[in-house]
């Protein structure tokens, strides 16, 4: 997470974690081509890059990470990867998206 407007990355607190998975994972995963089919307009931008999300984004961006969550299971199946991986980090994720609302700042992927 971070705060705005400095971007002033904040600590990850001692009961979460901010592992949103290997680096292979920001094209393998993230920005595949079933999750770009699925009209995915943040998580595709890992490929390449970090991903930095605005406050004013997080709700986009919640709908985003729930839209993957439905397609879990077929994520991880087209991806290569244990569907239950693929969970843990988005849970991170989300998790991340509520805690940077708490804050009012926004979320870091990278």
């Amino acid at each position: 997470m971070f705060t705005v407007p400095d971007r002033r990355i904040t600590k990850v607190p001692e009961d979460a974690s901010d592992l949103a998975g290997f680096e292979v994972w920001r094209w393998k995963v993230w920005a595949s081509p079933l999750v770009r089919a699925l009209d995915a307009r943040f998580f595709p931008r890992l490929d390449g890059a970090d991903l930095w999300v605005e406050p004013e984004d997080l709700d986009a961006f919640g709908a985003e990470c729930a839209l993957l969550r439905r397609w879990l299971d077929l994520i991880a199946e087209a991806s290569g990867v244990r569907a239950e991986d693929v969970g843990l980090r988005l849970a991170h994720i989300e998790a991340a998206v509520e805690r940077a609302r708490g804050i009012g700042g926004g979320v870091v992927v990278w």
